[in-house]
């Protein structure tokens, strides 16, 4: 070795540090021992230096501590140790053997090459203690230096073993050599110890350490196995093969879910967030008084600080979320964003790799073959590097935006439990709830996208300077056109949004159509006004379809811009290229990098656009979430708990406002300990408010509230939760047995339990939707007695309850024996009767306190008190007992006639109005479980707790509980079938079309691509432009047939669409209104309503969409397999078993993932409407003081959400690293094929692989794709399912047509030996009825409640169909008709009144056939001219949904002139039960008996008074006549049983 050797390395080593013709220009490459010892050993070290860093983070952030010793560590320690003896040992052995006397040099390579090694594996022993101590499993730094270290340490290997081959064969010779190999012989020696070493070493990091000892939280049996996996098995998600497995075997269930992680828990994230926040709002602040802690959890409480402020502190702006978001959770963002930065760099690795092949593959056998393996590895390696650091990345980003969500959610939360009622007043319930729900959720779907903002430029950027270097200025024409084509698709997307808010708008008032003539399809059936309500829909639909058409056709034109933008851009650019100069020749490397950098750079600069509109929108969330988190809270003072004054609770001078003007005035009230004080009024004059100011919910402007002691709160409004009985009830606290039951029975609950199906443990739906306002209202007031607090306050308990159990509830709970009658007591209330019984009363007037005393004192004073008695005694609602009660009270105290008079009357009143019904009718429908509510009721008539009713109710309710059938949840695959049933809806033209046209535009795009590179090859184009301009024209075409083609199938798939979603529609109306009665009653309207929105919505917009994707993808990977196989066709072999992998991977994907989706919808439902009813229900938390808890339930539920959430993001993971790896093994096949295959054409070769370089990404797609196609054509299965449901009769039948225009002539209705049930399996209702009703008869019916009156009407209108016997009305058999033609000719003015939203001409008359003068006569007729005619629009006055405009008089009138108009000979009239005062009664009696004079008119009565004067009257009992006969007849018999009825109801 010469001694003038040039470099310093070589002179640090004493021998040659690079020889290129050794390394790289020969057929046998090997790097220098210099390189090897230098380069390949320090490399691992540097980086380990480097990044050790992220081991200290990984102690400090661990929340677990000391892992025992175990083998695994204890041999890491043993052979780390090894390494360190190994090394020290050289250097010694060097020192010793070289320099000094010895004639081998020293060099400075012997010294610190071992020194280096030393402090390296110095520091990794350090750690193995360190993790043990701190709990750190596994760490992926350490993983990454052994793995380098080993596989650089392989080139040394092979130059020791040759070199130890040389000496043999040296000292094998026969000359005698003087030279003595002691050195090498240790090096030899002593490198392979250490190669043993280290790869020990690297086996032993694949794998985790054992269990920690202490750690922060339980891990239990369940805990998710990512917690414990070595770096291995995180990066290729090894860990979640146990959950692929168990979903694909059988679907995945809540119980299957492993624990949430830690660090994802609400326990770990809130603190940090809050702390951050807090230092936030105290910045805003000028005065910076307090400083807190650091944000503790305290006993489980994260303290949020009011960024309102106090009153004193000026406020400098509002806090944002945004600064403690970046502060939270910005350092796990900037490590992803760190790895996107290195994948990216990555991305663009492989376009040059790639023209390195090509260039190889051009040169022919002129370079050794080695180099095109190691090419086709290096594009593998590229590939599987980037593909694990984007898994991790997008894992990374996930997990980011599931904690900000979190911190969001809880934030949001907690505020809603302070703001105070201005706030509240500011904004809807859905408004609040829609912070969480949409724009919190926002946040998280943005976060992994968020570093695109500077990725695609930095794409962008890269991509042109790449592509400038190949084809120089001509670049820019290419990059032009991408550019105008970006705000030409701005502009497309405008108009899409524009026509889906218009699609919106057409489909929410289909949706509230279809839910109004759901709701009333009893009505329509009666009234056979089906078909009008049909049109009416379908109207709307047109319209919607109208719209769809729109998008669909824009839709085809964007995704046919971004289709063919990739080829007109590389025919713009080559043809630019080209024509500019003739010394400008495509090449093959050329053509094909640049094709491959403008693939590249087409995703950055679609998203672009798609971002900068998404961060838009995510902007106003911000500013709507910092709206509301900044606005004002109650004021936690605004109350004092002294317990030094006299009184438990009082008010001094206090001033009280709702947010803007004064409510309350002058307020002075006193509560002595253990007294029942009352507050009455009138409405509205601030008895109400009194309560609040006393809960601290109104803003106190002056004087002092004072409360000591716990306090029990019953709302006027019973707030109660979706959750069962007994836990509305107990609200928080233990169940004791005996307590709970005294407070049942006090409460009067006992009946209604008994009468639920599954007594206090059934659960109520949300705001208690199966309860009647009197069982609310009790509940509400058993929660506040089963408290046992010392102070209640009762705003008004009694009013949603009847009289009696009114009397009952005081004497056992709120009066002086009742439960509560030692605690301290404000009660409001509008009953007079008690008054009478209570310490002392305050009349309120106008928000201030009147007068106040005792009953006594305040009847003698004849002031404001007396007025409010007479007033209330006018209303006539109390029973006849209770007023004598008064009267009696008021003739003791004093002589005020006035008072006494108006009493007398009231009993007069009381006595007239009694019912005959001793129940509480039940309308037929609330037998057969429809129309919601159970009863309709009135005040007078709430007889929920009668005793006789409860038993019939008993009966009725085994029918309710097994009433309504589950939905079945779909599990597993869907059938061929239902694909089959949709490509028919599609129509079989326009599918084949559509594939066929995808086939036709992917040959088109092979062909361009062959066309290019056959140009490129061709050699004689250099000196002729006439061919050039042949290639150029004919490539041209081909781009032309690409960008055809693929319209026409846009379109076929648009059109397509749109027919399957009339087809569908249609034919779902028709049948849904075709339904027998019956399936009405035991599918619920939601359920129903669905099909109708949602799942239509499904096959309008989300499937075309799916497909249109699925169908590229599709053929994309298609295309790349042709175009591989072309090239080199032994890839063939190759494709079956990666075809196997990937369609395993895709079936255990799809089958976790759907079930994992499903999980985490269900669990994502309840985080909002808990957090409604909290919202809703914050006064009475408040109250009662349990914030805390809900905080925590609601915290829970959040925690529940992500156990499901986790799952599924890591699903989507584990999915793409497989399948990306399945993609890079086709490029390395592709690649190593080509490289191998003695493929001759280079064009051919650098196509096959650029193509399987985008297959990664397609085949990503492609099972994403499937498997939204498969969650998504359940909807077709659910419509298809719907559509097939059995129908009722049809509704006109040929023979119909010759029945007279008039008919029924006379009128006669007959019925024989008639049987009726309401459902197959259920007993009889009417069990042979006979009787026979001449021509205009007036007949009566009455009976107790399920004697089956209403069940006579529904089956004289065949709404149920009889089960045996027969009716017939003027001879002829009603069965032998249909069913329009039936219902048209009868008339009824149902019990209910049911109006449409529409005009009142609509409702009227759906089919438009009658003159303006006959329905103007029609409401004189009915006493409503005079209220039309007030009206501005007249007819055409808009009727709310539900007639929620008119009064339930009025809309009982306007039932009354539909059945004026139609005037047929048979009038079925069911008296409505409640909600017609008595004046309205008798203009509907009056005008009945004078306009259908000439007609049949029967009657179902529940006051008995209506039907004296009829013809006839039949007494049914238990579905029999028991007494047929006019009521004369009958009365004159105090036997029967209608004398009885009458007596009961004092008419005789």
């Amino acid at each position: 070795m010469a001694d003038d050797t040039s470099s310093p390395m070589d002179r640090f080593c004493g021998s040659t540090f690079w020889n290129a013709t050794e390394t790289w220009y020969t057929n046998d490459p090997d790097f220098t021992p210099c390189f090897e010892q230098t380069a390949l050993v320090w490399t691992p070290c540097a980086f380990y230096w480097a990044f050790v860093i992220f081991d200290f983070y990984y102690l400090k952030a661990s929340l677990d501590r000391n892992i025992p010793w175990n083998k695994l560590n204890v041999s890491k320690a043993l052979v780390n140790l090894g390494l360190l003896v190994i090394t020290a040992l050289d250097l010694i052995m060097a020192l010793v053997k070289k320099g000094g006397d010895s004639e081998l040099p020293l060099y400075d390579l012997d010294v610190w090459g071992p020194i280096i090694k030393f402090a390296t594996f110095l520091l990794l022993f350090i750690f193995i203690p360190l993790n043990r101590k701190y709990g750190v499993q596994t760490t992926g730094c350490q993983f990454i230096f052994w793995f380098l270290l080993t596989v650089l340490s392989i080139p040394r290997c092979r130059t020791e073993v040759r070199l130890d081959a040389e000496r043999q064969k040296i000292l094998n010779s026969q000359q005698p050599s003087e030279q003595d190999f002691s050195w090498e012989e240790y090096q030899f020696v002593s490198f392979f110890i250490f190669f043993t070493f280290t790869s020990i070493m690297l086996i032993l990091n694949c794998f985790a350490d054992g269990m920690p000892r202490q750690t922060k939280y339980q891990r239990g049996e369940n805990e998710i196995p990512e917690l414990s996996a070595s770096f291995l098995s995180r990066i290729t998600y090894q860990w979640f093969d146990k959950m692929a497995l168990k979903g694909y075997r059988n679907p995945l269930e809540e119980k299957d879910l492993w624990d949430l992680r830690p660090q994802d828990s609400c326990s770990e994230v809130m603190p940090i967030f809050a702390h951050h926040w807090n230092q936030n709002v105290r910045k805003n602040y000028k005065n910076k008084a307090r400083v807190e802690p650091k944000a503790q959890f305290s006993n489980g409480n994260v303290t949020f600080e009011n960024p309102h402020g106090e009153k004193n502190g000026r406020k400098k702006g509002m806090a944002s979320i945004m600064p403690p978001i970046y502060k939270s959770f910005g350092g796990v963002f900037l490590f992803g964003a760190l790895m996107k930065l290195f994948t990216d760099t990555l991305t663009f690795a492989q376009p040059q790799v790639l023209s390195l092949i090509i260039s190889f593959v051009e040169a022919q056998d002129a370079e050794p073959e080695w180099k095109g393996i190691l090419y086709a590895v290096l594009l593998f390696v590229l590939a599987a590097a980037q593909t694990f650091i984007l898994g991790q990345y997008f894992h990374r980003m996930f997990i980011v935006g599931l904690r900000i969500r979190t911190a969001l959610i809880n934030a949001i939360y907690r505020k809603a439990l302070r703001i105070s009622n201005s706030t509240k007043k500011e904004s809807t319930v859905g408004e609040i709830v829609n912070l969480m729900a949409v724009d919190a959720q926002r946040f998280m779907e943005l976060t992994t996208y968020l570093n695109m903002i500077w990725s695609a430029p930095l794409q962008i950027g890269l991509a042109l300077y790449f592509l400038w270097q190949q084809l120089g200025p001509s670049v820019l024409a290419g990059l032009a056109v991408m550019i105008i084509l970006i705000p030409v698709n701005g502009v497309i997307a405008s108009r899409i949004k524009t026509y889906q808010i218009r699609q919106m708008k057409y489909k929410d008032e289909r949706v509230k159509l279809m839910n109004e003539v759901l709701s009333g399809i009893k009505v329509l059936k009666l009234y056979a006004w089906e078909p009008s309500f049909e049109k009416q829909v379908l109207d709307i639909r047109d319209k919607e379809i109208a719209t769809l058409r729109s998008t669909a056709y824009l839709n085809a034109g964007t995704s046919f811009l971004w289709s063919c933008a990739p080829f007109l851009v590389s025919l713009v650019t080559f043809a630019t290229y080209v024509l500019t100069s003739e010394a400008n020749q495509l090449s093959v490397e050329k053509v094909l990098v640049s094709i491959a950098l403008f693939d590249l750079m087409k995703l950055p600069l679609t998203i672009l656009p798609m971002l900068s509109v998404d961060i838009a929108e995510t902007q106003v969330s911000v500013n709507r979430i910092n709206k509301f988190l900044n606005s004002e809270e109650l004021d936690p003072n605004s109350v004092l708990h002294d317990s030094s004054k006299p009184h438990p609770m009082s008010i001094e001078n206090g001033e009280f406002s709702w947010g803007d003007e004064i409510t309350l005035r002058n307020i002075n009230i006193e509560v002595k300990k253990g007294s029942l004080v009352a507050l009455v009024g009138t409405v509205g004059s601030g008895k109400s408010s009194v309560v609040q100011a006393f809960l601290g919910e109104m803003e106190k402007l002056a004087g002092v509230v004072n409360t000591v002691g716990k306090l029990a709160y019953v709302p006027q409004q019973a707030w109660i939760q979706n959750a069962t009985v007994r836990d509305n009830i107990l609200f928080g606290q233990t169940y004791d047995r005996k307590r709970y039951n005294k407070v049942i029975d006090a409460c009067a609950l006992r009946a209604d339990i008994d009468i639920l199906s599954a007594g206090d443990l059934t659960e109520i739906g949300e705001k208690g939707i199966n309860l009647s306002g009197g069982q609310k209202q009790r509940i509400s007031l058993a929660r506040a007695v089963y408290s046992d607090a010392d102070l209640y306050l009762l705003d008004d308990p009694l009013s949603a309850v009847d009289a009696h159990v009114g009397k009952h509830i005081f004497e056992e709970v709120i009066g002086p024996k009742g439960i509560l009658a030692r605690k301290s007591r404000v009660l409001v209330t509008h009953g007079v009767t008690f008054l009478p019984q209570v310490d002392s009363i305050y009349v309120i007037k106008m928000g201030e306190i009147s007068e106040s005393g005792t009953f006594d004192q305040l009847v003698k004073n004849k002031g404001a008190f007396a007025d409010f008695i007479i007033q209330h005694l006018q209303e006539g609602n109390e029973e006849e007992e209770e007023l004598n009660q008064i009267k009696r009270q008021i003739s003791s105290t004093a002589d005020v006639p006035e008072l006494l008079g108006t009493v007398e009357k009231a009993i007069k009143l009381a006595r007239t109005e009694s019912l005959s019904d001793s129940i509480s009718v039940t309308s037929a429908d609330s037998l057969m479980g429809g129309g919601g509510s159970l009863r309709r009721r009135t005040k007078r008539q709430d007889s929920h707790d009668s005793v006789a009713s409860a038993a019939s109710l008993k009966k009725k309710q085994e029918v309710e509980g097994k009433l309504i059938e589950t939905e079945k949840s779909q599990t597993g695959g869907v059938e061929f079938a239902v694909y089959k049933h949709y490509i028919k809806s599609v129509g079989i033209f326009l599918s084949v079309a559509t594939l066929v046209l995808n086939f036709v535009f992917q040959a088109f795009q092979i062909g361009s691509n062959l066309w290019l590179t056959q140009w490129a090859n061709d050699q004689n184009v250099a000196n002729d432009t006439g061919l050039r301009d042949m290639y150029l024209g004919v490539y041209g075409a081909f781009g032309f047939g690409q960008v055809l083609s693929k319209y026409l199938s846009g379109l076929a798939l648009a059109i397509g669409g749109l027919h399957c979603s009339m087809n569908v529609f249609n034919k779902l109306l028709n049948t849904g209104l075709k339904w027998p009665m019956e399936l009405f009653d035991t599918t619920p309207l939601g359920r129903i309503l669905s099909r109708y929105s949602k799942d239509v919505d499904t096959v309008d917009s989300v499937l075309p969409a799916i497909t249109v994707q699925l169908l590229n993808t599709c053929f994309g990977v298609l295309a790349t397999i042709v175009v591989i196989s072309l090239s080199t066709p032994i890839f063939l072999a190759v494709i079956v078993p990666i075809a196997f992998l990937y369609y395993f991977a895709q079936r255990f994907y799809v089958a976790t993932s759907r079930q994992l989706m499903r999980l985490e919808s269900v669990s994502r439902s309840p985080i909002y409407s808990h957090f409604s009813e909290t919202v809703t229900g914050a006064s009475t938390i408040r109250a009662y003081n349990v914030g805390d808890r809900f905080i925590e339930e609601s915290d829970a539920k959040v925690d529940k959400n992500q156990v499901c959430k986790y799952p599924s993001v890591i699903a989507n993971r584990w999915l793409a690293i497989r399948l990306e790896m399945v993609g890079n093994l086709i490029i390395l096949f592709a690649s190593l094929f080509a490289v191998l295959g003695g493929q001759t054409n280079p064009g051919l070769v650098g196509l096959s692989v650029s193509y399987a370089l985008q297959v990664t990404q397609t085949l990503n797609w492609l099972v994403r794709m499937s498997s939204d196609i498969e969650t998504n054509i359940v909807s077709v299965e659910r419509i298809k399912e719907y559509g097939e449901t059995k129908q009722e009769a049809p509704w006109e039948l040929e023979q119909d047509k010759n029945k007279p225009k008039n008919w029924p002539q006379e009128g006669r209705v007959e019925f024989q030996n008639f049987q009726v049930r309401y459902r197959e399996g259920l007993d009889l209702v009417l069990r042979g009825v006979s009787f026979n009703i001449q021509g205009g008869e007036k007949v009566g019916i009455v009976g107790r409640t399920g004697a089956g009156k209403s069940s006579l009407t529904l089956a004289l209108f065949r709404i149920i169909e009889a089960a045996g016997g027969r009716i017939s009305i003027d001879g002829v058999d009603i069965a032998s008709m249909g069913l329009h033609m039936l219902r048209s000719r009868l008339t009824i003015i149902p019990q209910d009144p049911v109006l449409f939203s529409g005009s009142l001409r609509i409702n009227l008359d759906p089919f438009e056939i009658k003159t303006d003068d006959e329905i103007w006569k029609a409401l004189e007729l009915s006493h409503l001219k005079s209220f039309v005619k007030s009206l501005a629009a007249g007819l055409n006055h808009e009727i709310a949904e539900g007639g929620e405009n008119l009064s339930v008089g009025q809309r009982q009138l306007v039932c009354l002139a539909r059945a004026l108009l139609r005037k047929t000979k048979v009038l079925v009239l069911d008296e409505a039960t409640a909600a017609v005062d008595l004046e309205t009664d008798d203009l509907i009696q009056k005008t009945i008996r004078t306009e259908f004079k000439e007609c049949t008119v029967l009657t179902i009565a529940h006051r008995l008074n209506t039907i004296l004067d009829s013809d006839k009257v039949i007494v049914l009992d238990k579905g029999q006549i028991i007494e047929f006969a006019s009521p004369t007849e009958l009365l004159d018999n105090p036997k029967s049983a209608f004398y009885s009825m009458a007596k009961d109801a004092n008419l005789v």
